[in-house]
Formats: C-alpha cells, structure tokens, sequence
C-alpha cells in the first residue's frame, strides 16, 4: 500500500491535525482517507477524497470550537440563542476554507494528491435543514454571529429528510425525498451523552408544597429523547466557533425485550419509529389532523430540548435559575419557537420551584420575537383540542399568563371588550384558537420586524393593539445576509475585482464598497466589472444546459425571478408579461428590445394547488417559447429545477435583473433581492418589503419602480376590486388571458390552467391584473436601459456599491444592541 502513497513534501512545521499550510492540509487529507474511510488513494471513490478533505477542513475547525466553548464558560457571557425550525446552512466545505482563509493551500494541497477541489466541493450533499428564507436568514445570522466574535448557539431540529427535492417532470413540479444525509455528514459531532427528555400526552395532578404552595406535576403518556447533534460555525478570520445545535429524537427505551420475547417482532420496536418521526422530515403535510399533529410535536420537541440545554449549561456554571435571563437572550425566528413562552414558564415554576412573578420576569427578559409576516393565514395557531391533547400542562401554563393578561388589559382599557377579544391569547370565535403571534408578543420584550415598511405595518395591522399597548418593545431591524458565502465564495471572480479596487475590508465592512461608486464612470473598470458579469453568465448557461437542455446565449438579459413560488410573489405576473412580450415580436420581429433569457426557480408547497400550476404555466411558456425559430433566438425561457443554496450560487453572480414583483405591503423583507443586488443586479420591484430600502439606498434612477404602492393596494381592495374590470380594458392583457384559457401552453388542453385564470379574472387575491400595465411599462425603461450598455454598467456598479445597509453583519449588530445587549467576546486560542 506504501507504494500507492503519495509522497509528503518534506520542511512542514505544522502540525497535520491544524496546519493551515499547504503540506499540513496534504498530509491530514492522507491520514483521514486512512483512518476515517479505511482507503488508500489508489482506490479512494471521489465521494471519500470529499469526505477525508472535510474532516481535515473540520480538523482545523475543532481546537477553535472547544477554545469558543470553554471561553464562554470560562467567562460571565451572555449568550444569544437563536431557536428557529429552520437552519439553511448550504454546503459546508467552501464555506469553511474561505473562513479559515485556506483557499489557495487547500487547491495546492489537493493538485498534489491528483484531486481538482472545486469538483470535490460539487460533491457535497444540500443539507436538508431549511426550505426558504426563513432558514437562509438563520444560517447568514450564524455566518455574522461568529464574524463578530458574538457568544452565540443556534438551536433547531436536525431532520432527517429535507423538505423535498424538486424535478419537474412534463411541465409539473414532482417531490422526490431528500436524503441528504444518505452518505453521512462529516460535520456533524453527535453528543449520545447530551440528551433532555420531552413530554407529550397524559395528565396533570395539582398539589401542595412545604410552604402550602400550589405544584403542578404533569404525568405525560409518553416521552421522547432529544440527543444532541452539533455543527461549528466558524467566523470569518477570526477563532470564534461557535455551534449550531440541532436535536434528533430517540425512543426513551428503543428495544421493548419483553414484546420481543414475547414475539410481538413489531411492537418491539414501536416506540422508537413512533419517537424518531418528530426529526424525521422537515415540515410533514399539515393538511391532515395527524400532520398538523406531527408539526406542533416538532416544534415543542425542539424548543423543549433547547431550554432544557440552557439549564444544563447553567447548571455546569454553577449559576441558579434565577440567573437565566442573565446568561441567555433568546430569540424566536418566526412563532415556530413561540411555545417558549409556555415551556420556560414550566422549566422555571414546575421544574425549578421558582414564584409565578418571578418565573415571568425571567421569561419576559429572556424571550423576543421576529415577526416574519403580514399575511393572515400565515399566522400560526393551534386549535385547542389538539394542543390540548398532546401538551396538557403547557396549555394550563398560556391559560394562566391570558387570564392575567386580559385582567391587566381590563383595567387598562375598561369597558373595551372588543380590544380584550382582539388581544386575547385565544381566538373565541367559533372553532377556539390559540394564536402564537400573540403568546410570543406578550412573553417577549422586544418584537421586531424585518424591514422598515414591514415593522411599520405590523404595527399598524396585524399586532397593532400590542403596539398601542407596548410602543417601546417594537423594533425594526432590517433583514441582511451574509457577503462571505454571497459574494466572496460564490462570485470569486468579483471579489478579486472587489479586493483590487476598495480592499479586502469589505469582506467584514460591506459599507466599504462604497468606494466603488468613485469607479462607475471609469470605462475600464466598467469592462472589467462587465468580464466578470460574462463569465458567471457562461457558467450558469452550462448549468442550464446541463440541467434542463434548453441553450441560452450569455449575451442576452439574464431577467431572474427565484424564490418560493407563492401567489403574492406573483411569478405569474411575470409569465404575463413574457407572454404579452412574445406576442409583441411575433407580430413585428423588427421591435427593438433587449434580448432575455428569463430563468425561474423555487419550489411550491405539495399541498398548493395555485402555486404548482404556476410552475406548470411558466413551464408551458417555455416550451411554446423556447420551440418557435421566430422569437427564439431573442427570448428563451428557463425554469430551473431544485433551487437551494447550491444553485444559488450559479444563480444570484448571473443576473442582470432581479425580480421582486410581490404585491406591495405582502412581502416581509425578502432576502434573494439583497444577495442579487450585492452581485450587480438591477431590481425591478415594488415597493415592498425590504425593496424600499434597497431603492433608498441605490437611488430611483437605479432601480425599476412599478406598481401600487401598500396604501393603494388597501384603497383598491376597500372600493371593490373588479380584477375583470383591468382584463377588458387591456387589450394585451386580455390577449394574454386567453391564449393561456384556450390552451397555447398546455398543448390545447382547455382545463388545464382554468383555475389560475378564474382566479385572476374573478378574485385576484394579489392584484396582478391592477399592476399589470405599470408592470409592462417599466419593463420598457428596463429593455431601453439595456440597449446602453455603458449604462447599465454604471447602474449595475452603483447596485454592487450601494448594498453595504444589507449585510448580515449590520442586523446582528443592530440585535446586539437593541435587543439582546450582548458584547463581542475574543477567542485566545493560546487558552488551549
């Protein structure tokens, strides 16, 4: 086997296990294809070079995470600890290198060895943690958290399977499971030692202490096993490395011997694939009552297994309970986590025999919440007979701290039963609710939005009478997402342009690409940003042709539009206007217009009826558009499959515009129209969630504005919106109807797209129509701003220039000091 090595480079003083030169890396890469996959390099699959690359990548990663945790032990921190149901972390490998700054070493390291890194980092699997925003936002949070040296743990639940993988088979999207962890995960450390026990079901008996003190002891039906499985999170040049913890249910007890020997094989093991379902798959169909079972299991599970983990880290501190809202600021991502309220509540009253008054402090200082929506039917609630049955002593607990509360209100708004009912953590009306946007507001001291129109609104709309309550615990901070993964790894080719002209400080300081706006004017520079444009272009043109064999020229506008599809993100809107467009060029193939390639992705709900004919619709675009020789060469359209983070990418470093045409007032923040302006995209949008401070900050002559504005949207719906009423008096509008009515893009199938088109025609919940003529208008200014080339140029710099407000960093550090008052913390790694 000795012969089949290669030869180690010789004058290395590094350690193997945490050199970052290039010879450390190579030898560590040797000895964990040996020790950890049991192969030698002669018969290594490319699958183990991968997984030895990781683990020494990991290997680097470990002496900062235990010198991160033991500082923090060490020390009298106080930590933020951000509970969300999902963590889009994205692929690891790249991520890391670029933290460590071991790039260029990493690629010598493994030329060396015959092994090309950027295959090996296309190798690795999407973690299956997250589906969309939401959980992108948590894993930038983390990415910022550790930048700036803030003690941090992240806590969610580790899923088995991912949400699904998306493949589109005929025009319609098909959900394939997600077995993302089908080959392991090299990052992941699992703790069997690190376990907390969570109840479910059963009863609660009332007693009295030694001091004639009301107890309560639940007596559950069952219990599940939460184990703790870790992740670091390294920050960017700095030893911080701090932990994502994510917990996989067990069986109590998984193996029954007695139903064994008894020969009942299968009630042997019930218990375990009964307890192992609550991490199985990320966000089960909650459409029937067993799903919507399923989901508030999970997410009592996680957030129980999480509080229960901050007592334990107290506990090894020394410190007692009442200590808690000292140590931990804790931070509910959406009312996913919001049954905190309730269960710190029991940690702190059942379990640690703490007075009600107290306990309430501590959770009230500890809890604050980010509202991530405005839309109604996005506000989670739970009927009580469900939340009854499964968490008897936390609903007892919400029923206790909702009579107090509307006491409380009674006295401050006497005679005002309307405000009570409104206010009430339980909806009366008919079918009883419990309403978690409000259990998460009144057991919070601070609740914030994540945009400035967003956080406006909320206050105004869906939590207003909170707001008039409690003006002071309302707070904005704006969404931002992370420009190490964004910009630096997934554009390399514009951060060495970047590097060259402003200096790697923006790396850390995205405010720095300021400077860029004194070089907008420079011809050359323009060409060079141009070059760098092109090529991510080409590279995302193969992935095109690669995934979905449709031929796009790099030359055209790449016109991008991905995210979830939802109706109020109105992907159709834009199928419209590239419907109306074709039947333009159709008729006068001399028009002049920018040529495009418009590229969609995202992913629909299984149980969204709406949102997979949307799919289906831009895929039926596609195929009449893309097939006919008369348009084709200066329209193609591209719906590509399976968007995540590793697609993102190819994706966000390509475009030329970006899309984000949600109905104004809808969209909370929005995170995709950040990440495509950091990388010299132009926006076409409304003035909708963060799209506002976006305009604000890059200027109206740098950004394509259209549409109602949030007020307007309210004036039209209050005066009896007649979406028909737009179609009639639209000729091109109507002509778009109709062909999609009559089947031009279902291949003459009348029925296919009958309910989209009713629904546009009859309710139009998102005002498609009413903005659909200011929509094709400014798609006009967008094609004649393209035909200047040095133009567009100009815009796209300034869009690069002026995105530092939109950096992750800036919102951790807005959190820090408004909400969790929470200072940096140096990691000495010499401590070790």
């Amino acid at each position: 086997m000795a012969a089949d090595l290669p030869a180690r480079a010789s004058g290395s003083a590094e350690p193997a296990r945490s050199g970052l030169d290039a010879d450390a890396l190579q030898r560590d890469v040797i000895d964990n294809l040996i020790c950890q996959q049991a192969r030698y390099p002669a018969i290594a699959t490319p699958h183990d070079w991968y997984r030895a690359l990781a683990c020494s990548v990991r290997d680097r990663m470990l002496a900062r995470w235990v010198a991160t945790v033991q500082t923090y032990a060490a020390r009298d921190v106080r930590v933020a600890c951000y509970l969300s149901a999902e963590f889009l972390i994205g692929p690891q490998l790249g991520n890391n290198i670029v933290n460590l700054g071991i790039e260029a070493n990493t690629r010598t390291a493994m030329l060396a060895l015959g092994q090309d890194l950027d295959m090996l980092l296309a190798l690795e699997e999407e973690p299956g943690l997250g589906n969309g925003g939401l959980g992108r936002l948590a894993a930038c949070y983390l990415d910022s958290l550790a930048t700036l040296e803030t003690p941090a743990i992240g806590y969610g639940i580790r899923y088995e399977f991912g949400i699904f993988d998306q493949q589109i088979r005929d025009g319609w999207q098909e959900e394939v499971t997600d077995k993302w962890l089908q080959k392991g995960n090299p990052w992941e450390i699992v703790h069997p030692d690190v376990t907390c026990y969570v109840s479910f079901g059963g009863r609660t008996e009332n007693d009295t202490d030694a001091q004639g003190r009301l107890r309560v002891r639940w007596i559950p039906a069952n219990q599940v096993k939460g184990v703790a499985c870790d992740i670091p999170i390294l920050g960017f040049h700095v030893n911080t490395c701090n932990t994502l913890r994510l917990w996989k249910s067990e069986a109590v007890e998984s193996f029954d011997l007695q139903d064994f020997n008894a020969g009942d094989y299968y009630q042997a093991v019930q218990e375990k694939v009964i307890s192992e379902t609550l991490s199985k798959v990320l966000y089960p169909n909650d459409e029937p009552e067993a799903g919507k079972r399923l989901r508030l299991a999970q997410q009592y599970f996680f957030v129980s297994c999480s509080l229960q983990d901050m007592f334990r880290l107290l506990d090894l501190k020394g410190e007692p309970a009442s200590s808690f809202a000292d140590r931990f600021a804790v931070q509910l991502n959406d009312t996913h986590p919001a049954i905190a309220v309730a269960e710190l509540m029991r940690l702190l009253v059942d379990e640690r025999q703490l007075g009600w008054d107290e306990a309430w402090d501590i959770t009230r200082r500890s809890l604050a919440y980010t509202n991530h929506t405005l839309l109604p039917e996005a506000l989670e609630t739970w009927g009580l007979p469900l939340f009854r049955s499964l968490l008897p002593r936390p609903l007892e607990i919400i029923y206790e701290i909702n009579r107090r509360f509307l006491d409380e209100l009674r006295q401050r708004y006497a005679g005002d039963e309307a405000r009570v009912a409104r206010m009430s953590l339980i909806d009366e009306r008919g079918k009883k609710l419990l309403r978690m946007a409000h259990l998460a507001t009144v057991g919070s001291h601070a609740v914030n939005g994540v945009a400035a129109l967003h956080s406006t609104l909320l206050k105004q709309t869906v939590l207003r009478d909170f707001a008039e309550l409690w003006p002071e615990r309302f707070h904005n901070v704006t969404n931002g997402v992370t420009p190490r993964r964004f910009m630096l790894l997934c554009n390399p080719g514009l951060a060495r342009l970047l590097d060259e002209t402003v200096g790697e400080g923006w790396i850390t300081d995205l405010t720095r690409l300021r400077e860029l706006a004194a070089h907008a004017d420079d011809a050359a520079f323009r060409e060079r940003w141009c070059r760098v444009k092109l090529s991510n272009k080409e590279a995302l043109a193969a992935r095109i042709r690669s995934a979905t064999g449709i031929v796009v020229d790099p030359g055209t506008l790449f016109d991008i539009q991905v995210k979830r599809i939802h109706e109020y993100k109105r992907q159709h809107l834009n199928a419209l206007f590239i419907i109306s467009l074709y039947q333009r060029l159709r008729r006068n193939p001399q028009l002049a217009c920018a040529p495009r390639c418009f590229v969609f992705g995202g992913k629909a709900a299984p149980g969204y009826a709406m949102a997979k004919l949307i799919i289906r619709l831009i895929n039926g675009v596609a195929e009449v558009v893309n097939n006919d020789p008369a348009v084709n060469d200066r329209l193609k359209v591209v719906f590509f499959p399976d968007f995540n983070v590793k697609n993102a990418h190819f994706i966000y470093p390509a475009a030329d515009l970006s899309e984000q045409i949600s109905t104004a007032g809808k969209e909370a923040s929005g995170t995709g129209n950040m990440k495509f302006m950091m990388n010299g995209a132009l926006t076409i949008g409304t003035l909708d969630g963060a799209n506002v401070e976006i305009r604000e900050e890059v200027g109206d002559e740098n950004f394509f504005l259209f549409g109602l504005t949030a007020e307007q949207v309210e004036r039209v719906r209050r005066g009896g919106y007649r979406p028909e009423d737009y179609a009639n008096g639209n000729p091109e509008l109507r002509e778009a109807l109709a062909l999609i009515a009559e089947g031009h893009f279902s291949r003459g199938d009348r029925n296919m797209f009958r309910a989209l088109v009713e629904n546009l025609l009859r309710v139009d919940p998102f005002l498609v129509l009413a903005d659909y003529a200011d929509y094709m208008a400014c798609q006009e200014r967008v094609s004649a701003a393209w035909q200047d080339p040095q133009r567009w140029a100009r815009m796209s710099i300034l869009n690069t220039a002026y995105a530092g407000k939109f950096s992750s960093d800036r919102a951790i550090g807005e959190y820090c000091e408004q909400i969790w008052k929470i200072r940096p913390v140096k990691i000495d790694l010499d401590r070790l």
